[in-house]
């Protein structure tokens, strides 16, 4: 054990820049979105929280290279202060980012991995809770001793004060409408994906075929509701209904949505005329509708579900029997298990 943290000792400027690297990838994929694109963003005085977690860790990095010990310590002591924040508003609002938590223990790690016992400890006891965290010296500044627990204080205050960040999407809101519903039945299938993200594509085409067999079965109704976690979701969204207004035939709905996800993910499309353009090539007629009156129904049936992930998939049969299945391998085994369960009855 001795010669363990000897090592860690002995390398920790290192082992600090692996760590750093890693958050980083965290936050790239977590952007990119691998399995869940859950929705919980945030910004500080108007700046994406991805980029400052970014920034942050970056500049950690720097300080590794140049071995400056002081900085490191009082930089992950901030983020310490600052995560505990975090935390706090995922708890807030019932919403668990795995990517942020992994995000988290990375900057404890590198927390714990620079942490040096405070030489206050060896003068006076009574002052042990200040300097818990340790402290750090600043010869430049011709500061000496000061507890790294202020730094922390002064994270989680600048956050409290500077942070903006939801976990529920949100389209316009104007007054009520029906959302498209598809099929017949006593169970009722609602899908909430988002163009932009992966997974949704991902499922989406391979449950076409099974969502197709059991709307054929008269006994399920399938709802395709857009989440905007992506900014141009709206517009997709409104095309959506547009199209499915001048076609709601199903093999024609399954066709829109393929489009539309080809469009967000193959062509990266984020504006209007593009968007038309690209639907006009691939033959998608649609016919203008009060897409403004069904975007409050869409509001509701997220917040009413609480979405804050996608793909997610509500399967409800009654008011006491609602299944609820996240990321394209849960819904994907939700609804062969409903299959299963429509053939036994």
């Amino acid at each position: 054990m001795t010669k363990i943290i000897k090592g860690i000792e002995k390398h920790h400027n290192i082992l600090t820049i692996v760590l750093s690297g890693i958050g980083i990838g965290l936050i790239a994929y977590y952007d990119y979105c691998g399995s869940v694109c859950s929705y919980l963003k945030g910004d500080i005085l108007g700046i994406d929280l991805k980029w400052i977690g970014i920034a942050f860790m970056a500049a950690i990095i720097f300080f590794a290279i140049f071995k400056q010990d002081f900085w490191i310590r009082a930089f992950l002591s901030t983020g310490l202060g600052v995560e505990v924040y975090l935390y706090a508003f995922q708890i807030r609002n019932e919403v668990c980012c795995p990517f942020c938590l992994a995000f988290s223990i990375i900057i404890l790690l590198s927390f714990i991995i620079n942490y040096k016992v405070p030489s206050a400890w060896y003068h006076k006891r009574s002052r042990m809770w200040l300097y818990f965290l340790g402290e750090v010296d600043f010869p430049m500044f011709k500061i000496q001793k000061l507890p790294l627990l202020l730094f922390s204080l002064l994270g989680y205050l600048t956050i409290l004060l500077t942070f903006s960040g939801s976990v529920i999407p949100a389209y316009g809101q104007e007054s009520n409408h029906r959302v498209p519903t598809f099929g017949k039945g006593d169970y009722e299938i609602i899908m909430f994906t988002d163009y932009f993200c992966t997974p949704c594509r991902r499922i989406d085409i391979k449950a076409e075929h099974l969502l197709k067999e059991l709307l054929s079965s008269n006994k399920v109704k399938v709802t395709f509701i857009d989440v905007p976690f992506n900014k141009t979701t709206p517009l997709y969204a409104k095309y959506y209904l547009y199209a499915v207004n001048a076609d709601s035939e199903t093999d024609g709905v399954f066709k829109i949505r393929k489009v539309l996800f080809d469009a967000a993910q193959g062509k990266n499309i984020h504006n209007e005329d593009q968007l038309i353009d690209y639907l006009k090539k691939q033959n998608i007629s649609w016919k203008k509708m009060g897409e403004k009156v069904v975007f409050p129904m869409l509001n509701a049936a997220i917040i009413e579900n609480n979405i804050n992930a996608t793909p997610t998939c509500v399967i409800r049969h009654s008011a006491a029997d609602i299944k609820k299945f996240v990321g394209d391998t849960n819904i994907w085994k939700g609804l062969t298990e409903l299959k299963s369960q429509l053939i036994k009855n």
